[in-house]
């Protein structure tokens, strides 16, 4: 494993706790998007479930577990444990218009025709999109808290350390998965624009607050 892959892990990790504390914490779920959290928990379902049939290392089962574990739990937080906070009248964004297209383009596009490969490539597809109804949702309030913020700074520094995780491993190992690395590219882009906000107004101490 090289580096820009293990700190593009850490960061994924961080994002993940930085959002499971804020709403423990704070004991409310307020400007999170709930069908971002059960779209993730969709990826990390469909992606690992090879965790019963090919084992790598015990990082790599480690992570996966965690993911899947923390995953179902910030979206029982938001359904369940803290329901009353959660703000389902701007978590408005049609999810069937990701899961769908995502499916379908996983069974047309891959790199073998099997269930699992399958799965595994509608995870990569789905996980490019899945933040659209967060971003969607900060972009209808207007605002975001900055635990929020750093959330999702996180979670694009997890997918731009990805990026160069590829660009290494090409370069000296000759592996090159295009899915994975289009998928990457078109998550990445979606964080841009959030990426110029949050170091001009968050690092500085302000409030992030979206043009309308």
């Amino acid at each position: 494993m090289n580096l820009f892959r293990f700190l593009g892990d850490l960061s994924h990790l961080l994002a993940i706790i930085l959002l499971l504390l804020k709403i423990w914490k704070s004991r409310s779920c307020a400007g999170i998007s709930g069908k971002s959290q059960v779209l993730f928990a969709v990826v990390f379902t469909a992606r690992y479930l090879d965790l019963f049939t090919n084992y790598i290392s015990l990082y790599n089962t480690c992570m996966k577990v965690v993911y899947i574990a923390c995953s179902f739990t910030t979206v029982w937080m938001i359904y369940s444990k803290f329901k009353a906070t959660y703000d389902g009248n701007h978590d408005t964004f049609r999810v069937e218009f990701l899961v769908v297209p995502t499916a379908i383009l996983a069974f047309l596009v891959n790199h073998d025709f099997t269930p699992l490969e399958i799965l595994w490539t509608f995870s990569i597809y789905l996980e490019s999109v899945a933040i659209l109804p967060q971003l969607f949702m900060v972009s209808k309030t207007g605002e975001a808290e900055t635990i929020t913020s750093h959330y999702l700074f996180a979670l694009g520094v997890y997918r731009t350390l990805y990026l160069f995780n590829w660009i290494w491993r090409y370069y000296f190992e000759g592996f090159f998965d295009l899915i994975a690395i289009v998928a990457g590219l078109v998550q990445t882009v979606l964080y841009c624009d959030f990426f110029y906000l949050y170091i001009t107004k968050v690092l500085k101490g302000k409030k992030l607050s979206l043009p309308a």
